[in-house]
């Protein structure tokens, strides 16, 4: 009998310390931290019961759960390559990136089942009915018109599930193959004749600058030459001035030294003998033997009779 007792009171404690951290485990389950940029719904028996947003709150246990966390902060879907025809039956692949955020918790969790399965296919037919009215050329360059079509219709049919979208942008579009052989083709021909077009342009330009490198020499060779011949008839015009000049000095030193021997002649007086004499002497010089004929003044005449009578008075002595 003492055991039993002994049991049971040891037993005790041991069961009011389990209590105890039963409840203490329950009390801190129903303490839940709200994280920024989150939000959490609450359910009551099942049904809606609130909104929690960022901070600490308090649930009731059992009665009160957590249904989902929303996250708050724009997110991005890539989705995959849809098929899709234009307008001139040609079929591609067009992948679309959306962007999205949700700005009605409750909504997002009550409005639709699988909100990202609906924008998918909410984007691939809102993608096949744009592209239907467009024809090749028109999808290939009306990227920016398609994002904003696309943008407005997703963002009004998702606003009854709570969700905003921001942004649409195609990723990439994919024509069939054929057709890109031949959009290749069209732009290799483009860069073609975009390159005859330079090396023309180039050719050209080189043309009118060895042109302008030709024209240029030419003006300076004959800027040279003028210079050139300028430089020569102003030597020409300098040596025919200095020959001039020392013509003119010659003549004048001529003239002065024959003035100067008149003038002495004039000094010394001379006898009309030694005048005679010196006639003879330029009598001499005159008939060298270069003249065919030679004037004799009769004053030289008479001298020369009177000589060769004297010469002949002394023979006969």
């Amino acid at each position: 009998m003492p055991e039993n007792v002994n049991i049971g009171s040891l037993m005790t404690p041991i069961i009011v310390i389990v209590l105890i951290i039963i409840l203490l485990c329950l009390i801190a389950s129903c303490i839940k931290i709200v994280p920024q940029a989150q939000a959490y719904i609450v359910e009551r028996l099942g049904g809606y019961q609130a909104t929690w947003s960022v901070g600490i709150h308090f649930k009731l246990p059992i009665i009160d759960k957590v249904a989902r966390k929303v996250l708050l902060k724009e997110q991005v879907m890539d989705f995959p390559p849809q098929p899709v025809i234009t307008e001139d039956n040609v079929t591609m692949q067009i992948d679309t990136v959306v962007f999205f955020q949700i700005t009605d918790p409750k909504l997002f969790t009550y409005g639709v089942e699988n909100p990202i399965m609906a924008i998918e296919n909410l984007t691939a037919t809102t993608l096949r009915n744009i592209i239907g009215d467009l024809e090749l050329d028109q999808t290939l360059t009306s990227r920016e018109t398609i994002n904003t079509q696309m943008r407005s219709s997703l963002d009004i049919a998702t606003d009854p599930w709570g969700i905003k979208v921001n942004r649409v942008e195609l990723k990439n579009i994919i024509p069939p193959r054929e057709i890109q052989d031949s959009m290749e083709k069209q732009m290799k021909a483009e860069r073609e004749r975009r390159e005859s077009i330079l090396r023309a342009e180039g050719e050209k330009k080189s043309t009118v600058l060895v042109a302008e490198g030709k024209k240029e020499s030419a003006i300076l060779e004959a800027q040279a030459e003028k210079e050139a011949a300028i430089l020569r008839a102003e030597a020409k015009k300098e040596a025919t001035i200095r020959e001039a000049e020392g013509r003119a000095q010659a003549i004048e030193a001529v003239q002065k030294a024959t003035a100067e021997g008149i003038r002495y002649l004039n000094e010394a007086a001379p006898q009309q003998a030694v005048l005679t004499l010196k006639s003879l002497e330029a009598f001499e010089h005159a008939a060298d033997g270069k003249a065919t004929k030679i004037i004799i003044p009769s004053e030289i005449q008479g001298i020369a009779g009177l000589a060769k009578a004297v010469v002949e008075t002394s023979k006969e002595a």
